[in-house]
């Protein structure tokens, strides 16, 4: 547990005890199980009435031909903001667990490609402990959730994203889905990564550094290049 508080303080002690004892069960489910609180929370208080006519503005947005009728029918056929809570909570913690078990394969991949001794154990334990700064994300939207109106879009209590902390774009504008998405804590995450490849490996930060960003490069830099075409 002392692992918990150590990768805040001393995240270079916490790698050097994770090479010889690697461990991913207690960051990977405290990470999926607040995150799934945080999205259940959410549609669990918002105004679910609200929150209907936010999404059809949004649809609206995003389909100027849309006619009425085609609206209505959809607003008919969506779930409520309750049932949507429920499926979006667990689709939450289910993408947590899916994503770190891709990126336990990617750590193995980049080690048999750099020639470092990466086990898939090794590559769920890093992913997993790198990744525990994105705990304060989930408590921001708690906290967001418990002291603002129930008429907030969720996206408006993801302060540590670029959009809303840094701009405030129309769900519309080309830049919106990559502003809305990227969140500050990366930086402390892809810093937490090289440090852990680098101690376990004791290699240069310059390929710690690429290991670790590579993916983010892909992801965002694919997001970019939509926002530009």
């Amino acid at each position: 547990m002392s692992h918990l508080i150590n990768i805040f303080l001393e995240p270079a002690k916490v790698f050097a005890e994770l090479r010889e004892k690697p461990s991913f069960w207690t960051p990977m489910l405290l990470l999926a199980v607040l995150t799934a609180v945080s999205t259940l929370l959410y549609f669990m208080t918002v105004d679910p009435a609200w929150f209907a006519e936010h999404q059809a503005a949004q649809v609206l947005l995003q389909n100027p031909e849309m006619t009425s009728a085609e609206l209505a029918q959809m607003q008919a056929m969506m779930p409520g903001a309750r049932t949507m809570g429920w499926f979006a909570g667990i689709g939450a913690l289910l993408v947590i667990v899916v994503v770190f078990l891709v990126y336990a394969v990617y750590y193995l991949l980049a080690g048999k490609i750099t020639g470092q001794p990466m086990g898939f154990r090794h590559g769920l334990a890093l992913v997993s402990w790198s990744s525990m700064p994105m705990l304060l994300g989930s408590l921001v939207v708690i906290g967001g959730v418990l002291t603002s109106s129930p008429q907030t879009p969720l996206e408006s209590l993801q302060l540590t994203n670029i959009d809303p902390l840094l701009v405030q774009l129309p769900m519309d504008h080309d830049w919106s889905m990559l502003a809305k998405s990227f969140s500050l804590l990366n930086f402390w995450v892809w810093f937490l990564a090289a440090l852990g490849w680098k101690t376990w490996f004791r290699s240069g930060w310059g390929q710690a550094l690429v290991v670790a960003l590579l993916p983010s490069i892909v992801i965002y830099g694919v997001m970019a290049l939509f926002a530009i075409i």
